[in-house]
């Protein structure tokens, strides 16, 4: 999902080829999913969109909007695989291993949703693509400076970019302070903080995009985290005031150069944890950064967090209790098949045939018992039960020699 950074790129994208220019010829197709889930359809974006000139363009978190010389305005969301294209410029911010050259020529481009032309020349074609369809585009009827006071903007929290004199490390130790959740999915909250998903300033798209790309998974979360020193699952009310500021500190750093450097993950500082944790993935692989080490990678909050234990430890009296408790979880669900798997993993194949092994002996040691029996109480007769358990050793039987013969 696009975040901060890659909004922030199209923001300037929009700047630099649609602001000051007049939409002449827009085209929408039909989607009840990217217009209608917001109240708005394609023939209404056409007919407010037509004619008017994009006078500004802004941000908030994920969310981003041109302002119109009048309104309705457009305020718009990438979802997961939405994006901005430019026909005279390639607005992707890292290669997807094609021709690009080949790939602008494809107009208008796959998955489009809305075409926009304007009328200066040379002319500015854009755009807006979704091959999930779980993007938005609403039209919002305020003065352009209001936006924000509007619906969706309100009810997200501030951005760590444009508004961080609201985002003080005051107003940050209030927040984790009054809530009780693991910290990484505080962070995820855009009502909480606006733009911090579960990945930002990475990997432009997802596997349909990208098909060569295997950074299709990574947190901007986690890179603050990492940078904070606090693990994922540490509940937020444990936090100390000096971790509070080490927080808030790699809140402003990471979100501020991701931002700088227009999402350009190429050129992201090679300290980073970004840079070191695409092993994940690779069957007997684990990643680890360059001074060896080890990244693994736990769940929080239904996503996947990259850790480094040594740097990243869990305190607070809530994690201790969760951690003593997960073990029993996890044995209180554990079945063969993942024993098995386990096992494996650990290098211990030979142990996984000694079992049956055992289990096939133990019928031959009673048998002979039962053999000595037989020789000095020849009339003692046994039950079924015995003999099935004797079969494997029938030929040492006298008394079973018959069936014996016949499996021979």
């Amino acid at each position: 999902m696009p975040e901060l950074a890659e909004v922030a790129r199209i923001v300037n994208y929009i700047k630099k080829h649609l602001v000051g220019h007049t939409i002449a010829k827009v085209v929408a197709n039909h989607d009840d999913l990217l217009f209608g889930k917001v109240g708005t359809s394609a023939d209404e974006f056409k007919k407010h969109m037509h004619g008017k000139t994009v006078i500004g363009a802004g941000q908030q978190g994920k969310y981003f909007w041109m302002i119109m010389s009048s309104p309705p305005h457009p305020v718009m969301h990438f979802g997961m695989t939405g994006w901005l294209k430019i026909r005279s410029e390639n607005t992707y911010y890292r290669s997807n291993g094609k021709d690009e050259n080949v790939e602008a020529d494809v107009w208008p481009p796959k998955f489009w949703k809305f075409l926009l032309e304007t009328d200066n020349e040379p002319k500015t074609e854009a755009a807006f693509v979704d091959a999930r369809r779980l993007g938005r585009v609403r039209l919002v009827d305020c003065p352009g400076d209001d936006i924000r006071k509007y619906t969706p903007l309100k009810e997200n929290g501030p951005d760590p970019v444009i508004d961080k004199a609201i985002l003080t490390e005051d107003w940050l130790k209030a927040l984790v302070r009054r809530k009780k959740v693991p910290i990484k999915a505080l962070l995820l909250d855009q009502a909480n903080i606006s733009g911090l998903g579960n990945w930002m300033g990475y990997v432009l798209h997802l596997l349909i995009y990208f098909p060569t790309t295997k950074e299709a998974n990574a947190g901007s979360r986690d890179e603050i985290l990492y940078h904070a020193r606090i693990h994922p699952e540490q509940y937020s009310d444990t936090l100390r005031d000096n971790q509070i500021k080490e927080l808030h500190s790699s809140i402003n750093y990471v979100c501020s150069v991701s931002v700088d450097l227009k999402g350009e993950s190429s050129d992201f500082p090679t300290d980073w944890l970004f840079h070191h944790r695409w092993n994940k993935g690779k069957k007997g692989a684990a990643g680890k950064l360059p001074s060896g080490e080890p990244i693994v990678f736990v769940t929080v909050g239904g996503r996947t967090s990259a850790v480094v234990p040594s740097v990243q430890k869990k305190g607070g009296e809530d994690d201790e209790e969760e951690t003593d408790t997960k073990p029993k979880k996890a044995a209180g669900k554990a079945k063969a098949t993942p024993k098995v798997k386990a096992e494996e993993k650990d290098g211990a194949d030979a142990s996984t045939p000694a079992t049956p092994s055992k289990k096939r002996k133990q019928p031959a040691a009673k048998a002979v018992k039962e053999e000595d029996s037989a020789a000095t109480t020849p009339a003692l007769k046994k039950s079924r039960a015995t003999k099935a358990k004797t079969e494997p050793e029938a030929p040492k039987v006298p008394l079973r020699r018959g069936r014996s013969a016949t499996k021979n």
